[in-house]
């Protein structure tokens, strides 16, 4: 049996749980699907997967162990002449669960667990598996792109309208020059580009635009 999930037993005691359980696998093989509640439903899946893990094997010792949970010799038949061959090529996931509306009176949430009965294609895992790929690829790429577009010099540079804290020197793209707090264009200036740094902002390519007016006044 699976190890226990959190959360209060289905029965009073580990033996009424197993017992519970027992049940409902044995009915589920027996029907193909049931409905039960969504916790119950939840609860029986790994546990069923498991029998059917143990059916595909196939052998003695399997078919023992199967029977110490199944005691119903028809549905152990049927679970290792019929159900088990249906997913020889199937690696995992041999059931479904399906939500559906709730119990009327305790307002309980239902669901129908059923055995898969679709063949299973491994091209279409191979083509999951890309799905999968492609759209993983989808979110990272903006988010990518979004990092380029606000630091596009590097950790130390900033684009957009709020910097954040610590950015202070501000960056011209056209004239390819930056302004300190102390330059007297700061003020006037409108930041294209921010650096935390005065090194961040020449390691970029810009130019400090103080000396150039120093040396204009001074002409």
């Amino acid at each position: 049996m699976p190890a226990p999930t959190k959360g209060a037993r289905l029965g009073g005691s580990p033996a009424h749980e197993r017992m519970i359980l027992a049940n409902l696998a044995t009915e589920l093989f027996r029907h193909k699907a049931i409905t039960t509640t969504e916790s119950r439903a939840k609860r029986l899946r790994p546990y069923a997967e498991r029998l059917v893990t143990h059916a595909k094997k196939g052998d003695l010792a399997s078919r023992r162990r199967v029977m110490r949970t199944i005691r119903d010799k028809g549905v152990v038949y049927s679970l290792f002449e019929e159900i088990a061959p249906t997913f020889t090529e199937r690696p995992g996931g041999y059931t479904r669960i399906t939500k559906i509306g709730p119990r009327k009176g305790d307002n309980a949430p239902m669901a129908v667990i059923e055995l898969v009965q679709e063949e299973y294609s491994p091209k279409q895992a191979v083509v999951k598996e890309a799905e999968g790929a492609a759209k993983a690829n989808a979110t990272e790429a903006p988010a990518a792109a979004s990092e380029e577009t606000t630091a596009p010099y590097g950790e130390d540079s900033y684009k957009g309208e709020t910097p954040p804290e610590g950015f202070d020197i501000k960056g011209n793209e056209d004239s390819m020059k930056f302004h300190t707090p102390e330059s007297p264009w700061y003020d006037r200036t409108v930041a294209e580009v921010w650096f935390r740094t005065a090194e961040a902002a020449e390691a970029a390519g810009f130019v400090n635009a103080k000396p150039a007016a120093e040396e204009t006044e001074e002409a």
